[in-house]
């Protein structure tokens, strides 16, 4: 499978007519901060020079961090055909924008085809009406069902993001969110452990005390590490690519954070708790002796996500099943493969 590149140009919150509660008023940026059409053919015309020419093919110029359908027409079509003449043969692939489900509709969706964007990101975050009008989005579940329906119509790469852990959810409402969107069949999905901030509604209602994570109970992140690394089996058994996990350190003022759910290496730890669930299904069935060597492959590429970080997972399976694993490598086994080699 070939690698997916994004050229990211950030329009911060432009377009954005809700003030959801779980966003950062102080990381708005002012209308003369944002990008123009000199800047982002500056930026294209750099990553043309950068990115070699096999890989271009699989590029998108990639609008993040507002609701671009949203956002003046003016200043919309001022980015779009700005970014025109780096698309076509030998060029870029297309453009990719996010934006909410309530500004999507027939007309929008046949002006981002006249100028080649190719996928469409929606900001679902719940598929629960209750969390949705808990938490300010200003948008229903039904919203997200039409939004993703017309994208799909209109054969555009559709994108659903969700997060976990917002204000009122259960575990059974992100069960539900993620059974909801495996229905709706998006192409990517990308997943997001909520993190309060300052200055958000959010962090008013946490600090007032009445915002208590996933029914009043105190879940670690280790818990949602587990949670979250069951949602990414179920999104991938359905053939849906999960395209990020976790925010990154450069998307929030880290001394903003007051509660939530952040690791710099979320993914990771992820991917690592897939391993130790497909080695743990194995084990389950497996007659050993205690203390007994037990090897498995995995792809060589992913012999530390396999061990886990400061051997997580040797050090699980050593004081639940009594056995020392040993992780060799295997070019031809698949991510997520795990394959026994003894015993």
């Amino acid at each position: 499978m070939k690698m997916h590149h994004n050229i990211s140009i950030f329009i911060p919150h432009a377009g954005c007519q809700h003030q959801c509660a779980f966003c950062n008023q102080k990381t708005i940026t002012e209308q003369n901060n944002l990008p123009h059409g000199a800047e982002i053919k500056k930026i294209c015309q750099q990553a043309m020079l950068q990115i070699p020419d096999k890989s271009k093919t699989n590029t998108e110029i990639a609008f993040f961090g507002g609701s671009f359908t949203a956002i003046k027409q003016s200043y919309m079509l001022e980015l779009l055909e700005s970014a025109q003449e780096f698309i076509g043969e030998n060029k870029f692939s297309g453009i990719r924008i996010s934006t909410r489900p309530d500004y999507i509709n027939p007309e929008i969706l046949a002006l981002l085809k006249y100028y080649h964007v190719t996928s469409i990101e929606l900001g679902a975050q719940s598929m629960s009406d209750n969390i949705l009008l808990a938490n300010q989005r200003g948008h229903t579940e039904q919203d997200i069902i039409y939004a993703s329906k017309l994208i799909q119509e209109y054969h555009f790469e559709l994108g659903l993001q969700m997060m976990i852990g917002l204000y009122q959810s259960t575990w059974q409402d992100e069960s539900e969110t993620v059974d909801k969107i495996i229905k709706i069949k998006p192409d990517t999905v990308r997943i997001y452990p909520v993190v309060v901030l300052k200055h958000t509604k959010l962090a008013e209602i946490y600090q007032a005390g009445n915002y208590h994570f996933f029914d009043n109970k105190q879940n670690s992140l280790d818990d949602v590490v587990a949670m979250t690394a069951v949602y990414m089996q179920k999104f991938m058994q359905n053939h849906i690519k999960i395209i990020k996990v976790g925010l990154h350190a450069s998307e929030f003022v880290e001394s903003d954070k007051i509660a939530g759910y952040y690791h710099p290496a979320f993914r990771e730890l992820c991917e690592s708790r897939i391993y130790r669930n497909h080695i743990e299904k194995i084990l389950e069935n497996l007659n050993y002796f205690k203390n007994q060597e037990v090897i498995f492959a995995v792809n060589n590429k992913c012999i530390s996500k396999a061990i886990g970080q400061k051997k997580c997972n040797i050090n699980y399976f050593k004081n639940k099943f009594f056995v020392n694993i040993k992780i060799k490598p295997d070019e031809n086994l698949g991510l997520f493969e795990v394959r026994l080699l003894n015993c």
